[in-house]
């Protein structure tokens, strides 16, 4: 609330205050005040209204004029100097409530009551990215609070715990310069909402959804609960139809249905970033042309495809190449960027995915686009909260990270999926980086009790050059088989899978017995299994980062690398299949 008192005791006040009235019509508007005193209106020299006060304001709003008494049932405190500008005010005492005897046109309405936004200079202490308050009248869990430091700067943070009249709250922009004596903290009454839009796609964000890319501010088509709204999960329909991703390891034996939640599992070194650039630059939707094998072309305005970008802990040259890969290759335009850097609050990371993932939802069912959403790095997240709970006294868990972490991943990664009714679908990609390349690490782990399925970066073959170093045995995608086939990709897809995961796990069988027993004890049959090996990874795994190849090209180049076997030893592949295959000629 900012006041502006003119002399200390003609009370004439000009507030500027959002009302949220709660009767059925509905007043939620930028309203000015006109205050004068009904009765003897006490105010001390020291700027202090004092308890029993009567004010009559007069409220102009666009719906019309309006009349609220005000008694000052507490001591109200005008920080600074009556006459002067004021920014910032303190209740002493309880709860300011507004009774309304209110006249709209000559009609009467009923008696309401309103609250007015609190502020507090109550901070008892600071830990870490928390801030403890005392003596606070009704906090909310999960409330917004705007923090106002001594020398003006405003921060927000969020209500994480409450106990009677204490409130913990954790500060999104970082505690540093905030003491118990000038800083004041207002209790907006509100969750988290951030604002979206269809002109949100081509931009970058920080981590806490502000523009950082010198554009116009964004015009909010609507603001959403980044928490996100609950889904009845009669209502989601199952993943099908796949997700293109230019890569040959993916689209082929690892295939991503639309709607899909897929992470990738990294480690400190990989190539993860530039496969996730890739990834953005190639990724489209799967569509057959009526009696062709031919693919629509992906990322044109026809797939109405859309790609949702958060990275949260990444240093500034990280940052740098994500925004200059993006502009540079023309896939600006259908990303939206968020950039939490690693100089950035750790506890903005917190926020960071939630934005991320309602502006998604936003984008996939009330716009009705398809998108991906990628999230780098989950174990940077992880380490938030693992600090957040540590501040807050927590009994830690394995590793020190919170008990209930695998919930609080779960609200990010649900959020995935299609439903019924709307004709968009969000499907997520989150990459994490394991720590001592342990994939038994509790991020990781508990990831992968979530997701449907994994995508293994290998460090062997990263250190043998072949880029992207995807590791296609302990890969998995459990939604599959929804996504590919006839009429979806091309009927040979599943069974071609099969035959290469195959032969490449007898292919690794076979080196491990040659380096005991030595290529001259191996057989014919064992050789030819060495051979494809061979050819698999540095032909079909190995593809240029700006090598994009569609799933058609992708099969051809499969069943070229199947060809170096007679047709018996294709024991996974359907006669009929092979008919129609096994002697035609690879085509684009």
């Amino acid at each position: 609330m900012k006041t502006l008192v003119d002399g200390p005791m003609g009370l004439w006040f000009l507030l500027l205050v959002i009302i949220e009235q709660s009767d059925s019509r509905g007043l939620s508007d930028l309203v000015v005040f006109n205050a004068r005193a009904l009765g003897e209106a006490l105010l001390d020299a020291d700027g202090v209204i004092k308890g029993g006060s009567d004010l009559r304001y007069d409220v102009f709003t666009r719906h019309g004029q309006y009349e609220i008494d005000l008694n000052y049932k507490a001591d109200m405190f005008l920080a600074g100097h009556v006459g002067t500008n004021l920014s910032q005010f303190c209740l002493l005492s309880d709860v300011l409530q507004l009774n309304m005897g209110v006249a709209k046109n000559n009609i009467s309405m009923e008696e309401g009551t309103l609250e007015i936004g609190m502020e507090y200079r109550t901070v008892s202490g600071v830990a870490g990215p928390l801030v403890i308050l005392d003596k606070v009248k009704g906090p909310k869990y999960q409330e917004i609070v705007n923090i106002r430091l001594g020398d003006g700067t405003t921060r927000r943070g969020q209500v994480l715990e409450v106990d009677g009249e204490k409130a913990v709250v954790q500060v999104f922009e970082g505690t540093s310069g905030i003491d118990n004596k000038f800083t004041t903290v207002q209790f907006t009454g509100e969750v988290l909402k951030t604002p979206v839009s269809m002109d949100m796609l081509g931009r970058i964000f920080n981590g806490s959804g502000k523009p950082i890319d010198n554009g116009p501010p964004i015009l909010p088509e609507a603001y959403l609960d980044i928490s996100g709204s609950s889904i009845n999960p009669s209502e989601r329909t199952y993943p099908e139809e796949m997700i293109q991703t230019g890569i040959s390891t993916i689209d082929v034996m690892n295939s991503i249905a639309r709607g899909q939640k897929i992470p990738l599992f990294s480690a400190a070194g990989l190539p993860h970033n530039e496969i996730a650039a890739q990834i953005c630059r190639q990724a489209g939707l799967v569509k057959r042309l009526e009696k062709t094998d031919n693919l629509l072309e992906s990322g044109g305005e026809e797939d109405n495809f859309a790609i949702v970008f958060a990275a949260m802990g990444v240093n500034m040259e990280t940052a740098q190449f994500f925004k200059r890969d993006f502009e540079e290759n023309g896939s600006m335009e259908r990303v939206t960027l968020f950039l939490n850097l690693a100089n950035d609050p750790t506890i903005e990371r917190i926020i960071t995915p939630r934005i991320a993932l309602t502006t998604a939802e936003y984008l996939a069912y009330e716009c009705g686009k398809h998108v991906l959403v990628i999230l780098t790095d989950m174990s940077s997240y992880a380490d938030a909260l693992r600090e957040v709970s540590a501040a807050r006294e927590e009994v830690p868990g394995r590793r020190g990270y919170p008990g209930y972490m695998y919930t609080d991943l779960a609200t990010i990664y649900e959020r995935a999926g299609r439903i019924e009714g709307r004709k968009g679908s969000i499907t997520q990609i989150p990459i994490l980086t394991m720590p001592n390349d342990d994939i038994t690490h509790p991020t990781p782990d508990l990831t992968g009790y979530i997701t449907e399925g994994q995508i293994y970066i290998d460090r062997q073959l990263h250190n043998r050059q072949i880029y992207p170093p995807i590791n296609v045995l302990p890969s998995l995608s459990r939604l599959m088989k929804s996504a590919i086939g006839e009429g979806m990709t091309r009927k040979d897809h599943s069974d071609v899978s099969n035959q290469l995961y195959a032969n490449y796990a007898i292919g690794k069988d076979v080196q491990a017995m040659k380096a005991v027993v030595g290529e001259e004890a191996l057989s014919s049959e064992d050789l030819l299994y060495l051979e494809f090996l061979d050819k698999f990874e540095r032909k079909f795994v190995a593809q240029g980062a700006y090598d994009t190849r569609n799933i058609f090209q992708s099969l051809d180049l499969a069943w070229t690398l199947l060809r170096i076997f007679p047709r018996e030893l294709l024991h996974r592949i359907p006669a009929k299949t092979l008919d129609a295959f096994y002697s035609r000629e690879a085509t684009n």
